[in-house]
């Protein structure tokens, strides 16, 4: 509220002492937002009482019944996907409000509830045998249509979870970092594919303009998933020259993400970029000096790292600069 304005028409007696003094009370008695708090609060309700629904079941399981259990997970995935369809807006390629406040927390529970009545269905009863592709294919459909039905950034996060599990693999960077078997070419080759394939669902979001809005959301994974990919990629040949083909194509890739962070005014790509570029570069000095099997290697790696270091803080600073000057 610009009180200066209001005073200003005071002076000039185009308004009133009251009316002024009313204005005046006004500003100093500004709401106070709490979205994120009440959001936050009904994102913990939906998972505290998928958890809890969880453990009553299992402590349970003995007195309840199999079939019980699974007509009341049905019964609250099929109330959850009644009320939403009932409710949603026509479908549009562009951003899609939610109807009211508790629309989006509704879906996911419904969501949330399917997922866990498919899995129970396939431990309880392998309605799929040992097909364990179906088991989470079906899934896997099923989230991503909802997601551009409802248009829903969450429920895409798990359509993507459940494509990189449909494909053998976790889509989550630390998971992958910590669990997944690099000495596979398989496994690498899986993640760059994956990887690549989203990259490729969010140039496909803007150029169709088709959900655009949902392409941060697929370039977040396949960023990671690429970068991740290739450095594995390089380490796996490190001993044959098909190594350096990876860095030229993380190199690329890292100059293609560059463009398009510039472009969309994204300093979180360029952050990104800037870490797993610095990775490969310093993997590639240090393989150089300690090449040359000195003492003096170890001190210029240390130099290295101190300088490099340096030069990182200047250069976000200077891209955060260039990004906001677009």
């Amino acid at each position: 509220m610009n009180i200066e304005l209001f005073k200003k028409l005071f002076e000039e007696g185009s308004i009133s002492e009251e009316s002024f003094e009313k204005v005046k009370n006004a500003s100093r008695t500004t709401l106070f937002s709490l979205h994120w708090e009440v959001k936050t609060l009904l994102y913990l309700g939906v998972m505290l009482l998928s958890s809890g629904l969880g453990i009553l079941i299992y402590k349970n399981i003995d007195t309840i019944g199999h079939q019980v259990i699974l007509l009341i997970i049905a019964a609250i995935s099929g109330g959850c996907f009644f009320y939403c369809f009932k409710n949603k807006k026509p479908f549009s390629k562009e951003l899609i409000k939610s109807p009211n406040s508790f629309f989006d927390y509704i879906l996911l529970l419904g969501c949330l509830s399917f997922l866990s009545f498919v899995g129970y269905l396939q431990f309880q009863y392998t309605v799929f045998g040992t097909n364990y592709g179906m088991a989470t294919f079906i899934p896997m459909v099923a989230l991503f249509y909802i997601a551009y039905e409802f248009d829903h950034l969450g429920i895409l996060a798990m359509g993507i979870t459940n494509l990189a599990i449909w494909m053998g693999v976790s889509v989550t960077p630390k998971q992958l970092l910590l669990n997944a078997d690099f000495n596979s070419q398989t496994v690498i080759y899986t993640y760059l594919f994956l990887g690549l394939l989203l990259l490729l669902a969010a140039y496909l979001s803007v150029y169709f303009n088709f959900k655009k809005h949902f392409r941060f959301t697929y370039q977040h994974f396949g960023v990671h998933l690429s970068f991740i990919s290739l450095l594995a990629g390089y380490f796996f040949y490190y001993d044959s020259g098909f190594s350096f083909l990876f860095m030229v194509a993380l190199f690329a890739l890292a100059f293609y993400i560059y463009k398009d962070a510039m472009k969309h005014q994204s300093f979180y790509f360029l952050l990104l970029v800037v870490i797993y570029t610095y990775i490969a570069i310093s993997t590639l000095v240090v393989r150089g000096l300690f090449a040359m099997k000195d003492d003096a290697s170890i001190t210029l790696s240390f130099m290295y790292f101190i300088a490099s270091a340096i030069g990182i803080i200047f250069l976000l600073i200077n891209l955060n600069k260039k990004i906001k000057a677009v």
